[in-house]
């Protein structure tokens, strides 16, 4: 951002530096992707990819500060991903060429509550694609993928740390290696591990897109997948490579969890049927307009922001519009009709005339035509303008500000435009229901509710409330909202955020993203620690017309695992670990892949859906079996793996006993489901 403001810019990064090394602290400094740090800060990178990234001394470490491994979600956007491929290849070629320490950005998703989600226009939840999701469950196989990555680099320790830099060599016209030798004047590439006790470990890349590509090494062949890295931890045998995921897929499934606040005795679910959270809710209008003595009148347009204080998202400006006889026969002979233009406003503007609404935009700084209808005589005009969420990031943030820009006019009159960017406005801040703090335990009964008929129609501009108890166990709550429009909601006093049910497009990168190259939800998080065992209640603020009887609990659940390996794959990293490996009287040549399955904690493997080792199809819930197929590999997979939280299973021909297709290469493909040991001997669906 430093460019943005010129040579003050500049001054002020300097100013920064010295203050902080003023500071006498003792621990060092950094200045993200600044890279004329002064002195002894030090200048770090923030990106993709930072492979190639270098400070600005050969004194200073090579740090990559925020590995962005997914990005922000807004309104409407599709959900990014980025495959782990991707993420594993960038995170070991930046350690290839001499890296020194990485962080993710972010490892741990999580939920921004209340109105903290900026952007603007960034939704409430802030999972990010992470490895941990904001509910606490890894994100499979983004998390195991990455947890072998890092083993496989520690592994390497021992040569990464003792040499200075790692020594390069071309392998083709798109690939190459980097050695990391603890005694840096050997002949690294044509000594091997047998002539010298050093430690050696070696990193060969393939930065090719599109084609495998076959290469030599220390005189043995090496076939490297597209766009991906192999990591050697003996400069020998391959212990990782980034485009080979071995990691199990998880399904997180969103159960409904069943709610005893309905009217019945007791209730009978079926597979299929929706629980909704309460068949006793409660209503409350909130009035348009003008609600308090807290407005106040001025001449002109005030922004946004200076006036709500961003205390409220809300902030209600009303004048009052006459309309003459000779402008309704204006109208009517012309058969045109008035409207209203703004010159820009963010981020969503609501237009009522005498209460009715007469239309809505939404968006960053556009402009606003919208036709409206006055009826001769007085009119009240009313403008409702919201925030969602404020700018975060970029130079000038503070001055981006909200509401309008520019003139105000109504066009159509017969005597020309009326300019309203002068007129007398009446300003109100926020709802009339938030002030009253009606989502609070203590002052909502003052609100006046009433109760809800189960055929109400939509309303608009409405407060809902209900109780319900919390579901038995342990897993992680969501609260669906999926039926309502756009809002607002709490629970037990806590806000939980914004919430608006838009369809994100369905172009782009579909569920299978080839990792290969650059890479809506609306069940919200609610945290167990804010409920109690019953009687918890749910407010909603409702702008535009939604059904509150289906609302639902949800349990968010890793129900299902799926792991698929081929016997090409490398043994698991811990047998890197062997004892006799290390003294050499075993060889990692010797050692076979296995696929490893792990449940959540607090849950077991309850069966194992699908298992076949040969040449399966398909992928995790859509496998089959192919023409090659062991007979046994459901019993085998069955043993190992049912009523443990985690199991190995052996991808070889002994592993299953005999070979079912001498010849072909084979792969093991399994389907697996977990259940909570709270819930064994309950029917699951």
């Amino acid at each position: 951002m430093e460019g943005s403001y010129g040579q003050k810019g500049k001054e002020y990064v300097k100013w920064a530096a010295n203050m902080a090394l003023g500071l006498g602290a003792g621990v060092p400094w950094v200045m993200c992707k600044q890279t004329d740090a002064p002195g002894d800060i030090i200048d770090t990178c923030n990106n993709y990819y930072c492979d190639g990234y270098k400070p600005n001394s050969p004194n200073k470490p090579t740090i990559w500060t925020e590995n962005w491994d997914g990005w922000y979600t807004s309104w409407g956007g599709r959900l990014p991903h980025r495959p782990v491929e991707d993420l594993a290849f960038a995170v070991a070629r930046f350690f290839q060429r001499g890296g020194s320490l990485m962080n993710y950005y972010m490892y741990f998703g999580g939920t921004n509550f209340g109105r903290t989600s900026g952007g603007p226009f960034y939704i409430t939840s802030y999972d990010y694609d992470a490895p941990i999701d904001e509910y606490g469950l890894r994100s499979e196989p983004k998390w195991g993928h990455l947890k072998d990555l890092h083993a496989a680099i520690k592994l390497c320790e021992r040569a990464l740390v003792a040499a200075d830099s790692p020594q390069y060599m071309k392998l083709g016209p798109r690939q190459e290696a980097h050695v990391y030798w603890e005694n840096t004047q050997s002949n690294v590439l044509n000594t091997t591990l047998s002539e010298s006790q050093s430690a050696c470990s070696a990193f060969l890349a393939n930065i090719d897109e599109h084609n495998t590509a076959t290469v030599t090494f220390r005189g043995k062949s090496y076939s490297l997948p597209p766009w991906s890295v192999s990591i050697l931890p003996d400069c020998s045998n391959v212990a990782f490579n980034t485009a080979k995921v071995g990691a199990q897929t998880s399904v997180k499934l969103v159960e409904n969890a069943l709610s005893p606040k309905i009217s019945a005795p007791e209730l009978v679910m079926t597979k299929n049927e929706v629980s909704s959270i309460s068949e006793s809710w409660m209503s409350v209008k909130e009035p348009i307009g003008i609600w308090s003595e807290s407005n106040f009148t001025i001449q002109g347009l005030l922004e946004h922001l200076k006036v709500t204080k961003d205390e409220s998202d809300y902030l209600w400006h009303m004048t009052r519009i006459y309309v003459s006889d000779d402008d309704v026969a204006f109208w009517e002979e012309n058969k045109v009709s008035p409207t209203l233009v703004i010159d820009s406003m963010r981020d969503v503007l609501r237009i009522f005339i005498n209460g009715e609404l007469m239309g809505s935009v939404s968006g960053h700084w556009v402009k606003v035509v919208q036709p409206v209808q006055f009826q001769q005589g007085y009119s009240d005009l009313m403008l409702l303008s919201q925030t969602v969420g404020l700018q975060n990031y970029g130079a000038f943030l503070e001055k981006d500000g909200a509401g309008f820009r520019g003139q105000i006019k109504l066009t159509g009159f017969k005597n020309g435009d009326i300019d309203l960017s002068k007129a007398s406005w009446i300003y109100q801040v926020g709802l009339k229901g938030e002030f009253q703090k009606i989502f609070t335990i203590e002052e909502n009964e003052k609100a006046g509710w009433t109760n809800l008929k189960l055929d109400a129609t939509p309303s608009t501009f409405t407060w809902y409330k209900a109780y319900f108890d919390s579901p038995d166990g342990s897993e992680p709550i969501a609260i669906d909202l999926g039926s309502m429009g756009k809002g607002q909601a709490w629970v037990n006093d806590h806000h939980i955020g914004r919430y608006w049910n838009l369809t994100a497009p369905k172009d782009g990168c579909p569920d299978s993203c080839d990792y290969r190259g650059t890479y809506g939800s609306n069940k919200y998080h609610v945290p167990r620690s804010w409920l109690q065992a019953s009687n918890n209640l749910l407010v909603i603020f409702e702008e535009i017309g939604g059904n509150p009887f289906e609302i639902s609990v949800k349990l968010r659940v890793p129900r299902i695992l799926c792991a698929q390996m081929s016997e090409s794959y490398y043994p698991p990293l811990r047998e890197w670990l062997h004892l006799d490996l290390i003294d050499g009287k075993v060889s990692i040549s010797d050692m076979k892949p296995q696929i490893h399955l792990q449940c959540e904690d607090g849950q077991i493997i309850s069966s194992i859906e699908f298992a076949s080792y040969g040449t399966p199809h398909g992928s995790c819930q859509n496998f089959s079996k192919g023409n090659c197929h062991s007979p046994n590999s459901l019993s085998v997979v069955s043993e190992a793996c049912v009523g443990r939280n985690s199991c190995y299973v052996e991808v070889s021909n002994s592993g299953f006993g005999s070979d079912p297709c001498r010849g072909v290469l084979k792969t093991l493909a399994v389907e697996a489901r977990c259940v909570s040991t709270s819930t064994i001997g309950v029917s699951q669906f």
